[in-house]
């Protein structure tokens, strides 16, 4: 069996790990990486072996693309690839009556072209929403909860860190189970200063003045930083007149774009056993 060869377009986080997890595959490989132009010329690391080009069709074989660029520019590169013949993965998260059109248009496209897509193929869209229905399976008659870590806000945290005292800052929001939005702030403090009075300093700030708002002191921001974002629990529980109430929960500690790495490369796998159009990811396709 020949090797599935496959490019990776783009080097952000989520090109990077694509191409990094491809080193250890037994039946895929990495055909090479195309970049922006005036990117260096070679990749770092362990990629510096393969070929870093400005277009695909400078690869001398490509039996798959992995689309790892911006959201915003997936549609553009994914029709661009499928009009050359050129099966595709991606992982954009586009939600409601807009992912519906976009995945129609890829559909469209990769059959005039006789292409083949997989769309939809990351943690979200992809794995979580299979999770979510998995559960709904389960127990039909129940209520889900999410909990997620908190996103980062760059503009309160900024708002924090130019408060005296403050060495560095990190903001975040989550909405709590009746809705309501809470502020997670972690402050890392200058030596000497006083962690009530910079407490009561954010509570009295307008951006944060009559919102829950809960503050932390920590010690080194860095190691916040690698939790943050990376975290969830989903759950479920049975709503019954009687009986036994069954309930599932879920909880993970995670790298959101590493594991949207391993489902593109999942979906690598099933391109050359599926037939032209556009295919939404499901586990096991």
């Amino acid at each position: 069996m020949k090797m599935l060869q496959v490019a990776v377009i783009g080097l952000g986080k989520l090109g990077r790990a694509c191409a990094t997890f491809l080193l250890d595959e037994t039946e895929m490989t990495l055909a090479g990486v195309v970049r922006r132009a005036g990117s260096p010329a070679t990749l770092p690391g362990r990629l510096q072996r393969f070929p870093s080009v400005g277009h695909i069709r400078d690869l001398e074989r490509v039996d798959v693309a992995l689309i790892c660029v911006p959201t915003e520019s997936v549609g553009g590169v994914a029709r661009e690839l499928l009009q050359a013949r050129v099966p595709v993965v991606e992982c954009a998260t586009i939600e409601g009556s807009a992912q519906a059109a976009y995945y129609a248009e890829l559909d469209h496209v990769a059959n005039s072209y006789r292409a083949t897509a997989v769309v939809g193929a990351g943690w979200d869209p992809g794995v979580m929403p299979l999770l979510n229905r998995t559960f709904e399976i389960l127990i039909p008659r129940g209520n889900s909860t999410v909990h997620r870590h908190p996103g980062v806000s760059l503009h309160h945290s900024a708002v924090v860190a130019h408060m005296p005292g403050v060495k560095d800052a990190l903001a975040g929001e989550y909405s709590g189970d009746n809705g309501a939005l809470q502020h997670y702030v972690y402050v890392e403090l200058e030596r000497g200063a006083n962690f009530e009075q910079v407490r009561s300093a954010i509570a009295a700030d307008p951006m944060f003045a009559g919102e829950a708002t809960l503050v932390f002191q920590v010690g080194s921001l860095s190691e916040v930083e690698a939790e943050v974002g990376h975290g969830l629990v989903l759950e479920r529980q049975e709503v019954a007149a009687a009986g036994v109430h069954a309930s599932l929960m879920l909880e993970a500690r995670f790298d959101a774009v590493a594991f949207s790495a391993r489902v593109m490369l999942d979906a690598a796998h099933r391109i050359p056993d599926l037939r032209h159009g556009a295919h939404r990811y499901v586990v096991g396709m």
